[in-house]
């Protein structure tokens, strides 16, 4: 699918975070289960803990998103880089959980809305400031979460963008409307 141009900030704004979802979903999607448990050192953060943190964090930003401050009083964020769930279903519940909560705040905003004014630790934000914050999270810890499914996946890696040595092809396919440039 092709880019589609728009001056909308929340119809381009839906678009981004989409992309991002989907690079860690086929991120995700080329490692074994127990790679997303796997940690490289112990200093760091599995797949799984990367993906508890951000639900965690989409739950919290994203509900109640133009009324409630958006690190809610229930949100225990030093829980989420520990145990996180034991199956990959549970862990995709989890993942799948926190987007709804996003795609459900953000679908029904329009552009008249991006001057609203919502807190985040009790720090005034435009709506504007508070999604670019969160694009910014997002794809941080994407970028995280698709590094280490390299890793883990090796020479078994099918890449997520244009691979290394087919810039020419995909440029060729976007010319003809094949694939996108997202």
């Amino acid at each position: 699918m092709a880019l589609k141009f728009t001056t909308s900030y929340v119809e381009d704004s839906l678009a981004v975070f989409r992309y991002y979802k989907r690079l860690a979903d086929g991120a995700m999607a080329q490692v074994r289960d127990e790679d997303l448990f796997k940690v490289l050192n112990s200093n760091d953060n599995s797949i799984a803990i990367i993906v508890k943190h951000v639900a965690g964090n989409m739950r919290s930003r994203w509900t109640d998103f133009l009324t409630t401050d958006g690190e809610k009083p229930t949100r225990d964020r030093d829980s989420e880089f520990v145990d996180p769930p034991a199956t990959r279903t549970a862990l995709l519940d989890m993942w799948e959980s926190g987007w709804a909560c996003l795609f459900g705040a953000l679908e029904p905003l329009t552009d008249v809305d991006l001057t609203r004014t919502v807190t985040i630790r009790g720090e005034a934000h435009s709506v504007m400031q508070a999604v670019n914050r969160q694009v910014a999270h997002y794809s941080y810890h994407v970028g995280q979460m698709v590094l280490l499914a390299r890793q883990f996946a090796g020479e078994k890696w099918e890449s997520l963008s244009v691979a290394r040595n087919r810039s020419a092809e995909f440029n060729r396919r976007v010319a003809a409307g094949e694939a996108s440039q997202r």
